[in-house]
């Protein structure tokens, strides 16, 4: 019995030793990186520019015959106008009348070229007039050091961004190796089916083969992980995929003095709240993995230990992210309802209530899997589900990080951004760029912009919506390095 002891107590010092070492190997290592030259900008000039991009109501229109383009013709005429080297140097193509692909040819035809993108386009204003122009959302503003109006973050900062560094690069003479593409969608925010998907369309029916593509994604951020207090830049190597389904029922319509038993929106609700109290399961997928294993030096020794053996402590790690609404959404597929609509008449029990759900997939979730999964969690024949758009592109997509774009695109992060670490994740939303991914095995999602975790609900999207001129200033920084970087690749 003895030796038996001595055997298990063994074995639990070996586990014990193997688990410490694999946390103590796991150290920060030196960061070396050059500086880029001094660039000088004009922050005034910059700024003016952004803003009266924000200025025009760029709203997309799911019927191409119901759009008002004026105001995207009006954007497009302002480009003109405030980059004249851009539009004298490049080409510049308009793909389904309101998208623009810019062509900056490059010197040696036989380097692949880059594809660097953004959108014109933003989200509806839920404002009133009386919020008065301060919060109007499109009579864009400049308060407090800060750049205020939609699309301040998403996404025409990153747009005229990259005009403005190519007009500067266009100023300063120089002349890149390989062909740089900007491309820029108008219909991003309503699935990128008319913009982005024919770029994509049209660059590929041309046999074009890009070294890598960048497109907005996640944006350099504190606390990401408990216990990491630098700022970190992750760099998507795959995104989730976006799904609307509709939960609908009907009834015979009622009269609030003898209910029904089982009234519409009550029976809707119940199968909402069942939705709600049954998460999809939680499992690390590849990009998160590398997240966590790019991030483990700088974790807190503790942290450090459950991160540096999760096959031991995956079921603690789980709980622990689960825990947080930012975490959680990087280990699960989503469902949440974000639109319901029942009744018209306070005296009157509806015959009809409906909800819509968004659905945010992690890569490899395939949908008609997730969607009979809803359909076992609701489990009653009253609610139908059905989906409310067509699928385009699976998000199955994930870059390496051994490409030479990834590791171009870390430097430079570096080089801007020297207080921040970088490494690979997974960008909870969807892009238009998951339409070029015929183009290229790299494609990645990174916003050179500082924002605090709270900050991106409040924002992005939101009645505050801004951006201070130095973050901005230092975003057109990132994209004229990243063309000068990106030239020096073989």
């Amino acid at each position: 019995m003895g030796v038996i002891f001595v055997i298990i107590g063994s074995g639990v010092l070996a586990l014990a030793a193997a688990v410490l070492l694999r946390a103590v190997i796991h150290t920060p290592a030196k960061e070396m990186v050059e500086p880029p030259a001094e660039i000088a900008l004009d922050a005034k000039a910059l700024s003016t520019h952004l803003l009266q991009a924000i200025r025009m109501q760029t709203i997309p229109h799911g019927d191409r015959e119901g759009y008002l383009g004026e105001d995207f013709a009006f954007l497009h005429e302002l480009f003109e106008t405030d980059f004249p080297l851009v539009h004298s140097t490049l080409s510049r193509e308009k793909v389904w009348e309101y998208s623009l692909l810019y062509t900056w040819k490059g010197l040696d035809e036989r380097l692949k070229p880059i594809l660097l993108m953004g959108h014109l386009d933003v989200v509806p204003s839920e404002l009133s007039g009386e919020d008065g122009p301060s919060l109007s959302g499109y009579d864009g503003h400049i308060s407090g050091n800060y750049i205020w109006g939609k699309g301040a973050q998403d996404d025409k900062y990153a747009v005229l961004g990259m005009l403005e560094a190519v007009e500067k690069l266009l100023k300063d003479g120089f002349t890149p190796r390989r062909t740089v593409y900007l491309a820029f969608g108008h219909d991003e925010e309503i699935g990128g089916q008319g913009g982005a998907f024919h770029i994509g369309t049209l660059l590929h029916a041309r046999g074009v083969e890009l070294e890598y593509v960048l497109d907005e994604g996640p944006p350099i951020t504190e606390h990401i992980l408990p216990g990491i207090s630098r700022p970190v830049a992750l760099v998507g190597i795959a995104e989730k995929g976006n799904r609307y389904i509709e939960l609908s029922v009907e009834v015979e319509p009622g009269h609030p003095v003898i209910p029904h038993q089982d009234p519409a929106i009550s029976i809707l609700s119940n199968a909402l709240y069942k939705l709600a109290q049954n998460p999809f399961p939680a499992r690390f997928e590849k990009p998160v993995r590398q997240m966590f294993r790019s991030l483990l030096p700088r974790m807190p020794f503790g942290d450090r230990i459950l991160f540096a053996n999760l096959w031991l402590f995956d079921p603690v790690i789980r709980r622990k992210l689960s825990a947080l609404p930012r975490t959680n959404t990087l280990i699960r597929t989503i469902a949440v309802p974000t639109m319901f609509k029942a009744g018209s008449d306070g005296n009157t029990l509806p015959a009809k209530a409906q909800a819509m759900i968004n659905l945010r997939l992690l890569p490899h979730d395939n949908f008609h899997e997730v969607l009979k999964r809803v359909e076992l969690i609701i489990n009653d024949p009253r609610v139908r589900i059905k989906p409310l758009d067509e699928l385009t592109v699976e998000n199955t997509m994930v870059s390496g990080t051994d490409s030479t774009g990834y590791r171009t695109i870390e430097w430079t992060i570096r080089q801007v951004f020297p207080e921040t670490l970088v490494a690979p994740g997974l960008f909870i939303s969807e892009t238009d760029s998951r339409y070029l991914a015929p183009l290229t095995a790299s494609i990645f999602r990174f916003s050179p912009l500082k924002l605090r975790p709270e900050s991106l609900q409040r924002y992005v999207h939101g009645k505050e919506e801004k951006i201070s001129i130095e973050d901005y200033v230092q975003a057109v920084k990132f994209y004229l390095q990243l063309i000068r970087n990106s030239d020096s690749l073989e």
